[in-house]
């Protein structure tokens, strides 16, 4: 199975925070693929502190990145108009990470499970 990681977990790892890192070795341990995309890069470096690249960049080395096609796109243009004719405003980006895993096949790992609702995103959850 691949697992795609929402920037709220990879900054746990970086930060060492609610045993994540430890988590992920055991994922990997269990032959599971993990991977992230562009988008989650671009949050990791938007909030990073100082002195946490050689860290980052270590992490992400090991991770599968995808990249955001015309086809996730366009998909995540229909969940974020679809959802917001139900009432809910969901951000682009958490709508292309949406799309991004729904179209690689990938669980969605993230500690925000209520920014996700679509039924056809499988959501990951650590024990």
């Amino acid at each position: 199975m691949k697992i795609l990681l929402d920037t709220s977990v990879l900054i746990d790892v970086l930060r060492r925070r609610n045993q994540r890192r430890e988590a992920l070795v055991e994922l990997v341990r269990a032959h599971q693929s993990l991977a992230t995309t562009n988008l989650n890069i671009a949050e990791l470096y938007a909030g990073m502190r100082p002195g946490e690249e050689a860290v980052t960049e270590a992490l992400l080395t090991n991770l599968e990145c995808f990249a955001l096609t015309g086809t996730s796109a366009r998909l995540a243009g229909k969940l974020k108009s679809h959802w917001a004719k139900r009432g809910r405003t969901l951000t682009l980006a958490d709508t292309v990470i949406a799309a991004i895993a729904i179209e690689e096949r990938c669980a969605l790992l993230t500690d925000n499970r209520k920014d996700f609702p679509m039924p056809e995103l499988q959501l990951y959850s650590l024990p």
